[in-house]
């Protein structure tokens, strides 16, 4: 070999190296902790996962403890993004990212004959005006004459936050303290599909072995959600202490890429698109 083509072939191998060591430069590296809201949190981790296998360099820890826990934790410096199942309170000076839309659904055991209610009843249920199920129409001779079991998630539960928000506040009720209080989605779905009694209320994307009241005669549904006619709905935030940049922004981009808003929409919930 020449001279001259063996320094060609030192300088392409050269070359070569440096733009695989810039491609390695390149390449997204660092953690991110995501806490908040145990309704958006499997959400949040399926997103994480999709992420990560895109970026191996890249660590992403999703917790819950509920939206006020997330969003405390981000005004702490105690987690990077806060998840959060409402919107923010004027108090809460961070930036808010909607991911997805969601709507929350009322929902008993499906061995309930019931198919729907209406607003207001849903108001007198939560307040425990209305206690029993004979007083909805209930003719069902194991219900009827039964006390209604209402079920509510804990303080500090976006879930919660905002069904007091778009269901209660409006008539200035409160919720019944003649209630049992569950700590995570799941467990409310667990007591609904084992007390024939109950009530309670979840996020739409949770449904599962439990059954959905019609409100108005509206279903809870994607589209009436999109179409306005179901009410009971709240967007999905990821909140942040100022304007994303860095490894966060790079995640939060790909969450609202078409690839990510496939995944809300592939777990049940409303595309921001």
């Amino acid at each position: 070999m020449g001279k001259k083509m063996i320094i060609l072939v030192t300088v392409m191998l050269a070359f070569i190296a440096f733009i695989s060591l810039q491609g390695k430069a390149g390449e997204l590296s660092g953690a991110i902790t995501i806490a908040g809201s145990t309704s958006v949190q499997p959400l949040a981790e399926e997103l994480a996962e999709v992420f990560m296998k895109k970026h191996p360099r890249v660590q992403i820890f999703v917790q819950g403890g509920g939206s006020s826990a997330g969003i405390q934790a981000v005004l702490s410096c105690t987690a990077d993004v806060g998840s959060s199942s409402r919107n923010l309170k004027p108090s809460e000076e961070l930036y808010a990212t909607t991911i997805a839309l969601d709507g929350i659904a009322i929902v008993i055991n499906p061995k309930n004959p019931l198919a729907g209610i209406t607003l207001q009843e849903v108001q007198q249920i939560f307040a425990g005006e209305i206690t029993s199920w004979g007083k909805l129409g209930v003719t069902n001779r194991n219900l009827r004459n039964k006390d209604i079991v209402v079920v509510n998630r804990e303080a500090g539960s976006g879930t919660r936050g905002a069904f007091e928000e778009l269901v209660m506040d409006p008539v200035k009720k409160s919720l019944t303290v003649n209630s049992l209080v569950q700590a995570q989605t799941g467990a409310v779905q667990q007591v609904i599909r084992t007390t024939e009694t109950a009530i309670g209320y979840i996020s739409l994307g949770f449904v599962e072995n439990v059954k959905p009241l019609k409100i108005d005669g509206v279903e809870p549904n994607a589209q009436n959600i999109i179409n306005g006619s179901y009410k009971i709905a709240r967007p999905f935030l990821m909140a942040t202490k100022e304007k994303p940049t860095g490894l966060v922004k790079e995640f939060l981009d790909f969450v609202l890429s078409p690839e990510g808003q496939n995944l809300v929409t592939n777990n049940g919930y409303i595309s921001v698109n």
